[in-house]
Formats: structure tokens, sequence, C-alpha cells
């Protein structure tokens, strides 16, 4: 089978470590452990009987129920098969632009989706040897610095993702208002946004109402571990969300996956449940890498670590597959991280040990 380019594939890892892939223990997508919480999946059952009927084209309640959660007047969000959906529209019109800068490493759909539509591409790398000093100071780097040249340039493009991801670098908002300034199209893809709780967050979404270049993704698959619903939406202006819902099929979102997160999104409860465990699983899971020999953590925001490690990381995940059946993120999709780094999703404590034990064995 051909080696994945995106996390989560468990056919592959399975026919590696010649066991059903409901084996594999999967560091390897960044979902969270605790889910799906229990207000999905009552939402689902309740609307099993709406499988007779095409879904609400205008998606009003679940407009309704994002706009209540993230404080946006609903005409202002378009829900999406997946935030990646939503990427391909944003790919569209950043393809009308002279070029598109794009922080590198980067997540491999935004290349995909923006040469699909022929965009001139700026790759401006992250300086890695920087990581080493975010780690050691702190878990979050609000003041870190976009490696992009900053000039008032209507026809250019912005695409970044906040937290970013590999990396998990939590940018300032201030650090990227100035393009929103002076660019013509900012996209923040803010998938992992939400595993920061609200007073600790950089998002940029109260500046859309300001700003009609400015376009902000979000996922709700990655914070609700629902992956198979494929549910995202776009928070932009309404002009540039009508143009966008010109151009794609109709009934996007299907009735099960709107129900879903339209409960999701209310649940308080599931939120404080994450925001309490995430931070104390992920420092134990950092501190633990980083005590084991030739690999270096780098401290991040989201609910998932960038290490970088001095042994090949296709040996240590092809021997972490067949002896513990366990599948990390390798980076040899990231052009600039190679076979120098691997991620891993912070999950639950008994099996980020697992975890730990398991690269202790392999490293030996």
């Amino acid at each position: 089978m051909i080696r994945p380019v995106h996390g989560g594939n468990l056919a592959w890892a399975a026919a590696l470590a010649g066991c059903p892939a409901s084996a594999i223990l999967d560091f390897s997508a960044s979902i969270s452990p605790l889910g799906p919480p229990e207000s999905a999946l009552d939402a689902i059952q309740a609307h099993l009987s709406s499988l007779t009927a095409y879904p609400d084209p205008d998606y009003g309640e679940l407009r309704t129920a994002l706009g209540e959660a993230l404080n946006v007047d609903p005409d202002w969000i378009l829900p999406g098969n997946g935030s990646a959906e939503l990427l391909t529209w944003a790919a569209w019109d950043l393809s009308k632009l002279e070029a598109t800068y794009l922080v590198t490493p980067a997540f491999g759909d935004y290349s995909r989706a923006l040469l699909a539509f022929g965009a001139k591409v700026l790759k401006c790398p992250l300086d890695l040897q920087l990581l080493d000093s975010v780690s050691n100071r702190s878990l979050v780097s609000p003041s870190f610095c976009l490696p992009v040249p900053l000039a008032l340039n209507a026809e250019r493009g912005l695409l970044l993702n906040n937290p970013h991801n590999p990396t998990g670098l939590l940018f300032g908002r201030e650090a990227i208002l100035p393009y929103v300034k002076q660019f013509g199209m900012v996209v923040v893809d803010e998938a992992f946004m939400d595993f920061l709780p609200p007073w600790e967050q950089e998002t940029l979404i109260d500046a859309v109402e300001e700003f009609p270049n400015l376009v902000i993704l979000r996922s709700l698959t990655k914070f609700y571990s629902l992956p198979g619903l494929r549910l995202g939406c776009a928070i932009a202006h309404p002009d540039l969300l009508g143009r966008w819902q010109l151009r794609r099929d109709p009934w996007p979102v299907n009735a099960l996956a709107a129900a879903a997160a339209a409960a999701v999104v209310r649940d308080t409860v599931f939120e404080r449940q994450t925001w309490d465990w995430l931070p104390v699983a992920r420092f134990e899971l950092f501190e633990g890498l980083a005590n084991l020999p030739g690999l270096q953590p780098i401290a991040g925001a989201a609910n998932f670590l960038l290490v970088e490690s001095s042994m090949s990381v296709s040996l240590i995940q092809k021997s972490l597959l067949e002896r513990h059946r366990i599948l990390i993120r390798d980076c040899l999709s990231f052009p600039e991280l190679g076979d120098r780094f691997f991620r891993v999703a912070v999950r639950s404590r008994a099996e980020n040990l697992r975890l730990i034990a398991g690269l202790a064995e392999v490293i030996r």
C-alpha cells in the first residue's frame, strides 16, 4: 500500500503491523480521545427519521447554533463538508491573486487546493532552530513573528493555520492583523483553536466584520472527535460566502452531521472537560518524550506535539507498528521536516504512557 500523506490511515498501518485496524493505537491523527460527546450521539439518534428528507439548504438551525457559540451573526457563517471543503473555495479565491504566501511546513491540503486552481504559491519557511527556544520557554508563543514579507499589496494573499500544524506554534492576533490590513485576502485556518479555552485563544473571528478580506476556517471534527461526519464552517463577509455557495453542490452537510454539530457546540460540559484535560495530558506527554534519548519535543498550543528525532523516524514508526501496534505520524510529507521529525496526538494518560514505553523500547 502507498504510504499515507495524512494521519489516521489505519488500513495502511494494519497491513504493516499484520493486525486488524481496530487493534492499532492511533497517535497519527490529532483527534480528541474524549469524544464523541454523548450530545452528538443523542442528536444523531434523535434525527434518524430526518434521513427521509433533504437537509435545510440554508442550515438555519446549525448556523444559529454556530453563531451563538462563536458570537457571530449567523449570516456570516457558512457550514461545510469539513473545513477541507471550505478550504477549496478559499483556494479558488486566493488563486485569482498575483500570489499567495504559505508558511511552511504546512498542512499538505493547502498546496493541493492552491495548485488545483493554478495559484502561484510563495513558500515562507519557519526558522526551525527557533523552535528549540520556544520549547524551552513556554507551551505557547503568541509573540512569534510570521516569516512573511509585509508590504502593502492588495494583489497578494496569505494562507495560515493557527495554532500552526505541524509545529503547534500559536501566533498572536497582533502578528497576523498587519497582513489583514495590507493584503488582498487572508485565510486563517483555526482548526485547532478550540482546544484552547476562550481566554487563551488568539482567534481573529471578531475581526471579520471589520475586514471583508479576512476568512476564518473552523473544524468541528477534531475537538469533538467526529472526523467521520465531516463538519466545519467558514466565518467571513456574507457577500464572499454567498459566492462560495453558488459554486458548490447543494446540501454539502448531511442531516445527521448538522444535527450533531448543532448539539455539540452547545455542550459546555464537554468543552470544560477538554480544557481541563488537555494541558495536564500534554505536559505529561511532553515530559515523557523529552526524557527519552534522542528525542526533542516542541512545546505547542494544540492537541499534538512535534518531535525531533536523532534516529530515522521511518524506522521508529515501522518498529512501533510491528512490536506495539502504535501508529505515529511521520513527517515525510513535509519537505522541510523529512525523516527527522514525527508528530503525535495527545491521548489519554494510559495511552500516552503506552506510547512512551513503546518508544523507549524501540530506541533501545
